[in-house]
C-alpha cells in the first residue's frame, strides 16, 4: 500500500462521524457517550451507528477500560418489548492514562 492510501494517522478519534463504520470510530463513539451517560444496546445501534455494540465494549475494556454491563428490559421505537438489553456503563475505576480507543 502506498502512502498515498494509508489512513490518516494522525486523525483524532474524537472527530468520528456517524457513517465511518470502522470498528476504531465505533469504539470511540461509544466511549464518547460512555463519558457523558450509560447507553444501551439499541441506542448504541440507532444513534452512535455501532453494530455490534457488545464487541466494542469488550475491546474497550480489553484497552483498559472500565466497562461495565447491566441487563434490563426495554421497548423498541415498534413497541416490541426486548428482554436482557445490555445498558453499559462506565465503573468506578479510573481509566488509565495509556488506554487506547
Amino acid at each position: 500500500m502506498t502512502d498515498k492510501n494509508k489512513a490518516d494517522q494522525s486523525a483524532s478519534h474524537k472527530k468520528t462521524h456517524t457513517h465511518d463504520t470502522s470498528s476504531t470510530a465505533q469504539r470511540s463513539r461509544l466511549l464518547g457517550r460512555l463519558r457523558l451517560q450509560p447507553v444501551d444496546t439499541i441506542t448504541a445501534r440507532s444513534e452512535l451507528n455501532t453494530m455490534m455494540p457488545a464487541a466494542r465494549a469488550k475491546e474497550l475494556h480489553d484497552r483498559g477500560h472500565d466497562i461495565c454491563r447491566h441487563l434490563i428490559t426495554l421497548t423498541d421505537d415498534y413497541g416490541r418489548t426486548h428482554n436482557g438489553i445490555a445498558l453499559y456503563f462506565l465503573g468506578t475505576n479510573t481509566t488509565p492514562a495509556q488506554a487506547e480507543v
